[in-house]
């Protein structure tokens, strides 16, 4: 599978948005380089509150393009970076990919899979009803979370946007996202 990178984006603070950037720089068990995630410990405020020794499996945000040409067909207007991505890809299925799998990004950078991202009710300050656009029901019912995968950083490099975007799978018997 392949895909490309369509935007970075990072913030220095806690904001809920992220900001467009020619660049950024994953650094190996860190994250983005000057991102407010970064780090080796939990960064999210709510899981800093319930334990701040937790290990970071939050380190990148990367959010398929695909899901913004959605939104947009529901009436909403929301651009990369805007909920809170760090990378914004298009042509591959970030949902569908198994816990484990390994993200090539760029020529060195290398993310881990770890989970899904858990969207909550901030996102609809950014826009009413977002939160429920943002969120499906399979076949049986259960709960789709669409607003991205987590990731943490195992090789460092820099990324644009422009980049390819590879992925390797991890071996089988592969393990379906969760919330992270």
């Amino acid at each position: 599978m392949q895909g490309t990178v369509v935007a970075v984006s990072l913030s220095q603070t806690h904001t809920f948005s992220k900001y467009l950037s020619g660049l950024i720089r994953l650094k190996a068990r860190w994250g983005v380089e000057g991102d407010a995630h970064a780090g080796t410990t939990v960064k999210h405020r709510s899981r800093v509150a319930q334990d701040p020794s937790a290990p970071n499996l939050r380190q990148v945000h990367l959010l398929h393009a695909e899901l913004f040409d959605e939104l947009r067909l529901a009436g909403f207007q929301v651009g990369t970076g805007q909920l809170g991505e760090n990378i914004t890809t298009r042509g591959v299925n970030l949902l569908a990919l198994p816990k484990g799998a390994r993200l090539h990004v760029g020529r060195e950078a290398v993310v881990e899979v770890t989970g899904l991202r858990n969207p909550c009710a901030q996102i609809d300050a950014l826009q009413a009803g977002l939160l429920a656009a943002v969120l499906g029901r399979d076949e049986h019912g259960g709960l789709v979370r669409k607003a991205g995968i987590m990731g943490v950083v195992l090789e460092s490099g820099e990324v644009r946007a422009g980049d390819p975007l590879r992925v390797e799978l991890p071996p089988e018997p592969y393990l379906p996202l969760e919330r992270v």
